[in-house]
């Protein structure tokens, strides 16, 4: 028999892919009943409702992601290795998450109460950390808040061109988009190009 833990596990999954190919408002909990092959009381058995749903997605993506990126930061012992170490962990977790990325960039603005304001807490410390090891390299005066969303402009839609199971994996994307980031793109020796004008992933 399936544990607790393994059942909601595959209702998390199941539901965050249906949210990304239908959205959420165009999703019903029938719709989720028949995507992950649970009974609609089976499902309740879990959530209360369809944003309770949302919000568990949510927060289970960044409680996970949060605890990889600081035992990837960890691991690392200089301000750039840390930085690089961040953004291939942040990369090469959510190429594997391609559904729950996309629903962290479009529905965070359906949750209200207190799932939002603890999606929004996460989300903070996860901005937080980034800021904090941008500010450590030694790299020519940029604002901060700048700098950190335009890091997660670049990794964070991934999921809009991004091809898994490609010709670049995802530890060789990671590496370029931090080579991209930290040295430029025309940086003597920068390895962010490819090769042929080929679009990465193809």
């Amino acid at each position: 028999m399936e544990t607790f833990d393994r059942r909601l596990h595959h209702l998390l999954q199941t539901a965050s892919q249906t949210f990304a190919e239908r959205g959420f408002n165009a999703t019903s909990m029938r719709d989720l009943s028949a995507a992950c092959g649970m009974s609609l009381a089976g499902i309740y058995h879990y959530v209360r409702s369809k944003q309770e749903l949302l919000g568990l997605i949510q927060d289970r993506c960044f409680v996970e992601v949060l605890a990889g990126a600081h035992a990837a930061v960890d691991a690392a012992t200089t301000p750039e290795a840390r930085l690089r170490a961040f953004i291939r962990h942040h990369v090469v977790y959510f190429t594997g998450h391609m559904g729950e990325m996309k629903v962290l960039a479009h529905e965070e603005a359906q949750l209200e109460g207190a799932m939002r304001a603890q999606v929004r807490r996460r989300k903070k410390e996860y901005v937080a950390l980034l800021s904090s090891l941008l500010a450590a390299v030694d790299r020519p005066a940029v604002d901060l808040k700048v700098a950190a969303y335009a890091l997660f402009g670049m990794i964070n839609w991934i999921y809009t061109w991004y091809q898994p199971g490609g010709a670049i994996p995802p530890e060789r994307l990671a590496d370029q988009l931090a080579e991209l980031f930290l040295s430029g793109y025309t940086s003597p020796g920068s390895a962010a190009g490819t090769p042929s004008g080929k679009r990465t992933g193809e």
